[in-house]
């Protein structure tokens, strides 16, 4: 049967929902690291910074302590951003979908959302934060493992891809974001072993360590850590890897069903691969590597309107953070 454009519109955001729960929960665990690290206690409000939620945070919070921007991001079911939410919005999408998705992938994802919702502030005490992030992708990648095996490959399947790599991509420039110029060491600290640990949390947080090592056996550099997360098209987290798979999934989705909207997107996607593949990393973090990270943003944030507009009947671009439905 057709697939209609609200239920393609509910596959899409449970994948970004998903994807980006699991990202967030990374994130979370990045800083906790970082917190633990001789610098002594990190900058929490980059955090709010890279989601740009500082009105909605500080309407709720006077100042941006870890024990705030935790419990903002994980249990405040008034916050659009917090992990509770996010599990809410794929539950809800999910419950939507019940005749399109196995049942499987129901019973993880409103079990997963139940067991979040038990839990409270209390249960996630600093030194166990990173215990806590680790349930959660461990979650999340359960989703996806369940979802390889038992979805349906129709359109469905392609815009839930979709959905999985537009996010994806995003939330690698925002982890990168976070060490490279929020966390940015001052010039005599660069090259440090603080700031080469630093580094190594963050390709962990991606899952992206060993197969850094691959590349580089040896050494660590900003240049080669940076590259290697946008550039390296053997990485599944990296942006150019996410693209490609993004460009690709447009093409079937076109060709396979006959779909007449979508051009505008692969103009994009077009784009953005084209602006990835002409330039080294030297020249990256030359010209800004933060400037940089933004267009690329600005650039997914495009390719997600492109789509709404083409595929789900919208009129307005679509917000990146919250659902329209």
């Amino acid at each position: 049967m057709n697939l209609l454009a609200r239920y393609a519109e509910c596959i899409f955001w449970m994948a970004r929902y998903m994807e980006r729960a699991e990202n967030l929960a990374r994130i979370l665990d990045v800083h906790e690291t970082f917190a633990r690290d001789t610098r002594g206690a990190t900058n929490w409000f980059s955090i709010v910074q890279l989601n740009a939620d500082e009105k909605d945070f500080f309407s709720r919070h006077d100042r941006p302590t870890a024990e705030a921007v935790i419990h903002y991001y994980m249990f405040d079911p008034q916050a659009p951003n917090s992990l509770l939410s996010m599990l809410r919005m794929a539950r809800e999408n999910a419950r939507t979908l019940r005749p399109w998705i196995s049942t499987e992938m129901w019973t993880q994802i409103n079990v997963f959302h139940k067991k979040l919702q038990e839990m409270s502030a209390r249960d996630v005490p600093m030194p166990n934060l990173s215990k806590v992030c680790t349930w959660i992708k461990e979650e999340c990648q359960t989703h996806t493992g369940i979802t390889e095996g038992t979805f349906y490959r129709d359109q469905g399947w392609y815009f839930y891809q979709l959905g999985k790599y537009i996010e994806r991509a995003d939330q690698t420039t925002r982890l990168l974001d976070i060490k490279y110029h929020t966390l940015l060491p001052s010039p005599m600290e660069v090259g440090s072993t603080l700031d080469i640990s630093q580094w190594m949390t963050v390709l962990r947080c991606t899952a992206g360590y060993h197969a850094f090592r691959r590349v580089y056996p040896r050494g660590m550099t900003p240049a080669t850590v940076a590259g290697f997360m946008l550039f390296n098209e053997g990485f599944p987290r990296s942006v150019v890897m996410c693209v490609r798979q993004i460009d690709g999934v447009l093409t079937r989705l076109r060709s396979r069903y006959e779909l007449r909207g979508g051009s505008a997107a692969m103009e994009r996607v077009d784009e953005l691969l084209a602006g990835l593949l002409s330039r080294p990393i030297e020249g990256v973090l030359r010209d800004g590597l933060h400037e940089y990270l933004d267009w690329i943003q600005l650039q997914m944030n495009g390719v997600t309107n492109e789509i709404g507009q083409a595929f789900f009947g919208l009129d307005a671009p679509l917000a990146v953070t919250e659902q329209s439905q």
